[in-house]
C-alpha cells in the first residue's frame, strides 16, 4: 500500500500577485507547523512539492523535522489562470469546472492541470511505491485529482474546499489504483 498525503498549501499573501513566488501569510506560518504536528507519526518517506513557494513552506517545517529533502515536480504547480489578475475569479473558476476545458487565452483548462498532476502523481506511485508520501500541492490541482478518481467530485466540492488552507487528503494506492480517499481537516473548521 502507498499512502500519499497530498497538504495544500496554508494561507498565502493573496497581496503578492506573482503565483510562484506568493509567500505565506504570518497565519500561514503557524498553520503549517500543524501540518508538520499530523504528519509526526506518519513515518513518511519522500516529500514533493510543487515550485510554487507556499505550497513547499507548507511542508518545510515538517521535511526540515524529520530531515527529509523536498523534491520539487514542477507538474504539481497550480493552474495557470492566465497572464494577467482575474478580478472575478469565482465566475471564472465556476465557468472551469462546468466545462473542462474552458481556458483564458494564455492559461490552463482544468482537463490539462488533471492530466498534467495525474501523470505526474503515477511517476510517483511507480517510482515510490509502498512508500508513504506528502505532496505540497494547491487547491485547484488537487480537486482536479480528486475528481480523476471520485468523479462526483465537483465545483461545490471546490468551493466548500476553496477556502480550507492548509487542507490534507489522504489517497491510499495499490499499484496506480486509488482504494480509499480521506479528507482531513486538521484545523477542525467541521467543513469537507
Amino acid at each position: 500500500m502507498t499512502n500519499v498525503y497530498f497538504v495544500r498549501h496554508a494561507e498565502p499573501d493573496f497581496n503578492i500577485h506573482d503565483d510562484i513566488k506568493r509567500p505565506l501569510t504570518e497565519k500561514g506560518k503557524t498553520d503549517a507547523k500543524l501540518v508538520s504536528m499530523y504528519l509526526r507519526d506518519k513515518e513518511i518517506h519522500e516529500v514533493f512539492s510543487s515550485p510554487f513557494l507556499r505550497a513547499i513552506d507548507t511542508v518545510k517545517d515538517f521535511a526540515d523535522e524529520v530531515g527529509l529533502s523536498i523534491k520539487i515536480i514542477q507538474d504539481f504547480r497550480e493552474r495557470r489562470v492566465d497572464s494577467v489578475w482575474i478580478e472575478d475569479f469565482l465566475s471564472f473558476t465556476k465557468k472551469q469546472w462546468e466545462d473542462f476545458d474552458y481556458k483564458l487565452s494564455d492559461g490552463e483548462s482544468l482537463r490539462e492541470v488533471q492530466n498534467r498532476n495525474i501523470n505526474a502523481l503515477s511517476e510517483v506511485l511507480c517510482l515510490y511505491e509502498e512508500r508513504n508520501i506528502v505532496i505540497g500541492t494547491h487547491g485547484t490541482a488537487l480537486s482536479t485529482i480528486i475528481n480523476y478518481y471520485q468523479n462526483t467530485y465537483g465545483y461545490n466540492d471546490f468551493e466548500k474546499m476553496r477556502m480550507l488552507m492548509p487542507w490534507i487528503v489522504k489517497m491510499q494506492f495499490k499499484n496506480n489504483e486509488c482504494l480509499n480517499i480521506a479528507k482531513i481537516d486538521i484545523l477542525n473548521r467541521g467543513i469537507l
